[in-house]
């Protein structure tokens, strides 16, 4: 999750998320269709944000649903998102649509991880992506990524391991910039450290694909990535579906042969 030292200001994390994305605050302002001048004293704290000020400036920065709730609390207010347990009564949609749409990807392997990349849940054919890994990373919490690239995971049968490592890694760098969630930025320092390499060099298709070994074969996907586009409670918001879907008419033929 992220962190707010004791005593840190609204005004000061107004403007740290504002540098985050690279804002001046002239930028800003006429993003949010705000006076720089206002802008300007409510980070310095000689003005204090209504709460529906706080709430359309966290907006237009695109601030996570949790941080958004930090800055409530800093300016004073309540948070307004919630958060509930998915096997709570009233997350009964989410589960709903979470299975139909893990359903809906069969034979391709589909799985749900929450903020932090921890598997919650999968379809049937997830299992041809764990076969083989080390029980231990299998034990919960599984964190995917470092089931995906651990030597003793799914790093030895990925065909491309450099390729798709940079892929990975980049993609987290980029969350734990903008999340600004330290957990996110261990994780990341810690899959650096592991064996693989790094290859920045442009795929020759439409993106980066996932070579793997399976037995005698090798399967090749591309990932897609599914989330709750309006969600206002925080385990939803922070849930994500990524599918593996076959990209070439090989792997499709043998996904449907093990279906």
């Amino acid at each position: 999750m992220t962190t707010v030292e004791a005593g840190t200001s609204v005004g000061e994390l107004l403007r740290d998320w504002r540098q985050r994305r690279r804002l001046s605050q002239l930028d800003l302002a006429g993003e949010a269709g705000v006076s720089s001048r206002h802008l300007s004293f409510l980070e310095t704290g000689r003005s204090r944000p209504s709460r529906e000020m706080v709430l359309h400036l966290a907006e237009h920065l695109e601030v996570p649903l949790r941080a958004r709730n930090e800055l409530l609390l800093a300016a004073g207010y309540a948070p307004v998102y919630g958060r509930r347990r998915l096997e709570d009564p009233d997350m009964a949609a989410v589960r709903t649509a979470l299975d139909l749409v893990l359903a809906a990807y069969e034979p391709a392997p589909a799985l749900v991880v929450d903020r932090g990349w921890h598997l919650v849940t999968g379809n049937r054919a997830l299992a041809l992506l764990t076969a083989g890994a080390d029980p231990a990373l299998l034990e919960p919490p599984v964190n995917v990524l470092r089931l995906g690239l651990h030597p003793r995971g799914l790093a030895p049968r990925i065909l491309n391991l450099p390729q798709w490592r940079t892929h990975l890694l980049t993609r987290l760098a980029r969350e734990a910039h903008l999340t600004a969630d330290p957990a996110l930025s261990a994780l990341h320092r810690e899959l650096v450290a592991m064996p693989g390499g790094t290859d920045r060099r442009l795929p020759d298709g439409i993106a980066v694909p996932l070579r793997l070994r399976h037995g005698d074969d090798v399967l090749s996907f591309l990932s897609t990535v599914t989330t709750f586009g309006t969600a206002v409670d925080l385990t939803a918001a922070e849930l994500s579906v990524e599918a593996f879907l076959p990209a070439d008419a090989h792997t499709a033929e043998v996904l449907r042969a093990l279906s």
